[in-house]
């Protein structure tokens, strides 16, 4: 009782805050431009936060660092090093710059937007803004699910005859709905700050406090003991898991270079002076956060065995490693308790601040991207595209809740089907757009659909060939990889944009 008591009272003072913050910042998204951008006046620290805690979700607290912390052991962290030096650091180097310029050049506030101005397509428009509706709706849904996996080992029993499960996804999709409806981009950004700074004291203090668990006896038991179960598990590059290890790396560090809820914060940076300081901040962030989840998840071991497949032997399987893991680490004693629910609200600023990404990138690709393309333009009527945004945020996280209920059981592979989707058809157009000017319509669309079809091919291949294993992981490196290097092969052999078109993107 003690543990939902100081769960719950955690939870009401989190969620008065953000509330607040909805409030505080509702006069200053007004306009469509405040709305989606904060009126491109976002700072560093902001930004940066933004980009970090949209990054990391409930995905890799529950998903991630519970399935590969189990499997792959303590090289497990270095998903967490690949997503800070290639995810953050390189992404902010090669992207932030380039990226804010062009973007305020063809007055782009979302990707499709991008794409049209700078291929001159409206089909183009219509199509990014389909795929990013369709496919993160799914991963919204594992944020949901992530979170609601380790409220359920908190609140074991039903809440008002539902599971508790059920209750965190209501409780998460209400939360998000009302700040995110209230304040826009900017709301989500000071939200990201706060949620941000949780996140990194509940990681620094869930480390701490499952090393020097009784269970697990500090960090030098922990090598010795995981390597007396496995020496992989201590292995520094994995072992017979390092080809896994490379393709978790690659998605989950490249990925984020295609995706438009994290590509979208460099659309909002107030001037390029920024730029530098947030690329460290971010990156700071991501070597604290993903590395600490992944560490942790390394420690489920010391606190649940493994059947005879040496899988966990628990019920909800490797999505339920770390929320069996924390029960039982901290549930015992009042201190522990607070120290769960410390994590709890990690885990749940994680979710929130990703959500909140996804649900105004996705809403903006239908109300700003798929409506305007069938209207007069973009600033046609921009009170009636406010509305629409709006009720567009609040069906995006009603139909993500409705599909989080439905019981899929593996949150690492819906969320790396719907990275590698996502990021597959964008990758190439993007950034071969931010940087040669020889890029031509026919190229960028080769590599806009090359994500889907590689994907499409891969999976059938996988039901006729039966040597042939479907990889999540392996099927949405491949489909970036495809999408970066068709773009320049087709547009050398296909018709040049005209000269208006690349001076309006390219010249100062």
């Amino acid at each position: 009782m003690n543990t939902q008591l100081i769960a719950i009272a955690a939870l009401v003072i989190f969620a008065a805050i953000m509330i607040v913050i909805g409030i505080f910042t509702s006069r200053k998204s007004s306009t469509l431009d405040g709305f989606l951008l904060g009126g491109r006046k976002i700072g560093a620290w902001l930004t940066a936060f933004s980009y970090g805690t949209t990054y990391f979700s409930a995905v890799i607290f529950i998903g991630y660092a519970g399935k590969n912390g189990w499997d792959v052991g303590f090289a497990a962290m270095w998903i967490g090093i690949g997503n800070a030096l290639i995810g953050a650091l390189a992404a902010w180097i090669v992207l932030a710059k380039r990226t804010r310029r062009m973007t305020r050049k063809l007055n782009a506030r979302t990707m499709p937007e991008f794409f049209s101005a700078r291929y001159e397509s409206h089909g183009m428009k219509i199509y990014a803004a389909v795929i990013i509706f369709i496919f993160l709706v799914p991963y919204a849904a594992t944020v949901y699910k992530g979170l609601g996996s380790l409220f359920g080992s908190i609140f074991p029993n039903d809440i008002l005859g539902m599971s508790p499960t059920t209750v965190c996804m209501i409780i998460v999709a209400v939360l998000a709905a009302a700040y995110l409806v209230l304040g826009g981009y900017i709301a989500s950004a000071i939200s990201n700050l706060v949620q941000g700074i949780i996140m990194i004291a509940g990681v620094i203090i869930m480390c701490v406090a499952l090393v020097n668990h009784p269970n697990v006896g500090g960090v030098g038991n922990a090598i010795k003991s995981l390597g007396e179960i496995n020496p992989t598990l201590t292995s520094i590059f994995g072992g017979s898991n390092a080809s896994f290890l490379l393709w978790n790396i690659l998605l989950t560090s490249f990925g984020t270079w295609g995706l438009p809820q994290m590509v979208h914060k460099y659309y909002a940076i107030k001037d390029e002076t920024e730029i530098k300081k947030g690329s460290v901040i971010s990156t700071i962030f991501c070597i604290i956060i993903g590395c600490g989840a992944y560490f942790a998840g390394s420690l489920g071991r010391f606190f649940i065995s493994a059947n005879e497949a040496g899988a966990p032997d628990i019920a909800g399987g490797y999505d339920s490693v770390v929320p069996t893991m924390l029960n039982a680490a901290f549930s015992s004693s009042v201190l522990g308790n607070i120290l769960l629910s410390i994590i709890l609200l990690c885990v749940l600023s994680s979710s929130m601040s990703t959500l909140s990404s996804i649900v105004l990138t996705s809403s903006t690709a239908i109300s700003v991207d798929l409506l305007g393309a069938f209207g007069k333009g973009k600033d046609e009527d921009p009170k009636k595209q406010m509305i629409i945004t709006r009720l567009l945020c609040f069906l995006f996280i009603a139909l993500s809740l409705i599909f989080a209920l439905f019981n899929f059981s593996i949150i690492v592979s819906i969320m790396s089907f719907s990275w590698g989707v996502v990021s597959g058809c964008f990758i190439g157009p993007y950034i071969w757009g931010l940087y040669s000017k020889k890029t031509t319509r026919a190229g960028a669309w080769c590599g806009l659909l090359s994500g889907v079809a590689v994907f499409a091919v891969y999976y059938t291949l996988s039901l006729i060939v039966p040597s042939i294993r479907f990889d999540v992981a392996m099927c949405g490196v491949m489909a970036m990889a495809v999408s970066f290097v068709s773009v320049p092969l087709v547009s050398a052999f296909t018709k040049k944009l005209p000269e208006n078109t690349l001076k309006a993107a390219f010249e100062d």
